[in-house]
């Protein structure tokens, strides 16, 4: 008998069978696993949090060189470039030129190299203030990335892939530890004030973690937070009582819409507004530093003012409990594809000062040890010239197959050179190490194992090294 079931009848069936035991299966995972996950949610928030081990240090200070610094000029002193200078490159360094057109021969460094310190670390004279410091860092000198162009390589260095879209170093550290301060941002990011880096705010996003965990800027010049002070001062009573008022409202407000992660963050941000207002004033009245100090960090000086107030910015930071602090130098300053001899002058005269007078004065005040200060760009440049027709002299194009970074403090083993590149200081060759072992070591040093940093997203245990092995630089570690 031909049967020809209606519609009606097929859906009141499909229940029945393997088919209805399936559906069955997948709604009651469902259900059961949105239960579990409510009840054991997470409170996100910025308290502070225990670390995955003991911890060596408790805060950062990015010193992001955005543009890309030449290693063999400034940290990796290569005498056979000099022997070999004016020579055609190999087929190795041909293959990754980015502007086969520009091609040039080998280029020698225009400045010299000296030992200094106890450790006898090389460096160039373009540092002669960090030269005085170089018993208190450790030079990796075997960096590597992924690619040779600025955007993919920022965001490797800042979030781990050369992908948009993914959380920040930075927010991954305060999301892993939370801040000891609750009335400054956990995490602070000292942009330049004359533009913003390649890939602008998306060097210090959260991406896919709660919004809470995303860099927070501040100005360096003129109030640091726009609108964070009242029109008009109030009785404190009145205030208070406004406060608790809108706290209210917001928790009722939240309490009706809880499936909305970005309302958390924003009533957090202005709950954190509130408590600004007295606090990041006097965290960045630098009025408060003795003349000796600022003078020390070149604020008297036009070249490296600029600098030198945001580096001092940091340290107080630091010293009022924010973890995490990030800072960029002028735009695409370290780039120099052209002039290489007065493009590297400019930029390490801008910076030299004041990164050697924030490592003094946080040794000086007892934080460096508890502080872990970093210092580098998203890759190097090439050991052979870049001739551009009509635009000044030689200069390098991008090297991402072996650069220089540094570590001072925090746990780290002064004193030291981790790594090496090759006779040219093309490529790393000795102990090298990827983005993913630098971001591991971070981890590390600050109590947070970075296989178990992770935020369950679409049936993932996402991670800043991103399933890419990774492993802790113990050799570097004091």
């Amino acid at each position: 008998m031909e049967f020809n079931p209606s519609r009606r009848h097929f859906f009141s069936r499909f229940s029945d069978g393997v088919h209805g035991a399936a559906l069955a299966s997948l709604l009651g995972r469902d259900i059961l696993s949105a239960a579990d996950s409510d009840a054991a949610a997470r409170v996100y928030d910025l308290k502070p949090r225990q670390p995955h081990l003991p911890p060596k240090a408790k805060a950062v200070i990015q010193l992001f060189q955005n543009g890309g610094p030449s290693q063999v000029d400034t940290f990796d002193p290569k005498p056979m470039l000099t022997k070999f200078a004016g020579t055609a490159p190999s087929r190795d360094i041909v293959n990754q030129i980015e502007f086969a057109d520009q091609l040039g021969s080998v280029l020698p460094s225009p400045f010299k190299f000296a030992r200094h310190g106890k450790c006898g670390m090389e460096i160039s004279e373009v540092f002669p203030h960090l030269a005085g410091c170089v018993d208190d860092m450790t030079v990796i000198r075997s960096m590597y990335g992924e690619h040779f162009n600025h955007e993919p390589s920022l965001y490797l260095m800042h979030t781990g892939r050369t992908l948009p879209g993914r959380p920040s170093l930075g927010s991954w550290v305060v999301y892993g530890l939370g801040s000891e301060n609750q009335n400054l941002p956990a995490y602070v990011v000292l942009d330049d004030p004359k533009k913003l880096p390649v890939n602008g705010i998306q060097n210090w996003q959260a991406g896919y973690l709660p919004p809470i965990y995303q860099g927070t800027r501040f100005r360096s010049e003129g109030p640091p937070l726009l609108n964070l002070k009242p029109p008009e001062e109030l009785p404190t009573p009145l205030v208070e009582a406004q406060r608790d008022l809108l706290h209210r409202l917001d928790q009722g407000h939240r309490d009706r819409h809880a499936a909305y992660g970005d309302l958390d963050a924003r009533i957090a941000s202005y709950e954190l507004a509130a408590r600004m207002q007295l606090t990041a004033t006097d965290a960045l009245d630098l009025s408060q530093e003795s003349e000796k100090t600022k003078k020390m960090y070149g604020l008297n000086e036009e070249r490296t003012a600029n600098y030198g107030r945001r580096c001092l910015i940091a340290r107080r930071l630091v010293e009022r409990g924010v973890r995490y602090v990030q800072m960029f130098i002028e735009f695409q300053i370290w780039d120099a594809h052209s002039d290489l001899e007065d493009s590297l002058r400019y930029s390490c005269g801008k910076t030299d000062k004041p990164a050697a007078a924030l490592l003094t004065d946080l040794k000086q005040r007892g934080l460096l040890d508890s502080t872990l200060v970093l210092w580098g760009g998203e890759f190097g440049r090439m050991p052979i010239s870049q001739t551009r027709q009509g635009v000044g002299s030689a200069g390098r194009d991008h090297g991402p197959a072996g650069f220089s970074m540094w570590m001072a403090g925090g746990g780290t083993k002064g004193g030291t050179v981790h790594g090496a590149t090759d006779d040219l200081g093309h490529k790393a060759v000795e102990n090298r190490v990827s983005v993913h072992d630098f971001h591991a070591t971070m981890l590390h040093l600050l109590g947070l194992n970075y296989r178990d940093l992770v935020f369950e997203r679409q049936g993932l245990k996402e991670r800043i090294t991103d399933q890419t092995p990774a492993r802790v630089i113990s050799e570097i570690l004091a």
